[in-house]
């Protein structure tokens, strides 16, 4: 017998203690992860947005906004399902100032109106003469009624490239909260 190789003989449930600990390390934050979303504790109450966060999916159809024409870029887009009033005069105004307050990034979003009803001949021609830029979309009023997430009043929508509704804001609202989430949705995208 060879003394060199002989030695105390290893103990067999320390193999088993370090398979289990690695086991756990693995599938232990799984787990709790898991549970915590489905059971919803330990979830922050904190967000990072001022809108009100559409994350079921819906695109723009869902709001009765057909595609829009040309390269997939973030949108800017106001509603106006009972026509286009001071507030939705607001928000298009503020559509516009917000895509300028991106500056280097503005080429990769673009505002727009949508409509249900015709504008006035007065505020077409200013829209024409003084936002060049801004696209124009017909809303379904039906559609846009039957969606829980659209109220009745002018709504402005940050829209992804993919035309998936993401945030939506009021006329009330801060340019400046709007313009931090956009900044900060086109910081984290890697598309559009």
């Amino acid at each position: 017998m060879n003394p060199i190789l002989a030695g105390p003989e290893p103990k067999r449930g320390h193999g088993r203690l370090q398979l289990l600990l690695i086991v756990a390390v693995v599938l232990g934050p799984m787990l709790l992860a898991t549970a915590m979303y489905r059971f919803g504790f330990w979830v922050p109450e904190s967000r990072s947005y001022d809108g009100v966060l559409i994350a079921d999916g819906q695109d723009r159809s869902a709001i009765g906004v057909g595609t829009s024409p040309g390269a997939p870029r973030w949108e800017l887009l106001v509603t106006a399902p009972q026509g286009c009033d001071e507030a939705c005069r607001q928000l298009v105004y503020l559509a516009r100032q917000i895509n300028i307050g991106l500056a280097r990034e503005a080429a990769r979003a673009s505002h727009a109106l949508a409509s249900a009803t015709p504008l006035e001949p007065d505020y077409e021609q200013r829209l024409r003469r003084e936002y060049p830029q801004l696209q124009r979309h017909a809303l379904d009023a039906a559609v846009y009624s039957r969606n829980p997430e659209a109220p009745a009043a002018p709504q402005l929508w940050i829209v992804d490239p993919h035309g998936n509704l993401v945030l939506r804001y009021d006329a009330g609202t801060d340019g400046k909260a709007i313009l931090d989430d956009l900044k900060y949705l086109l910081k984290i995208s890697q598309i559009g």
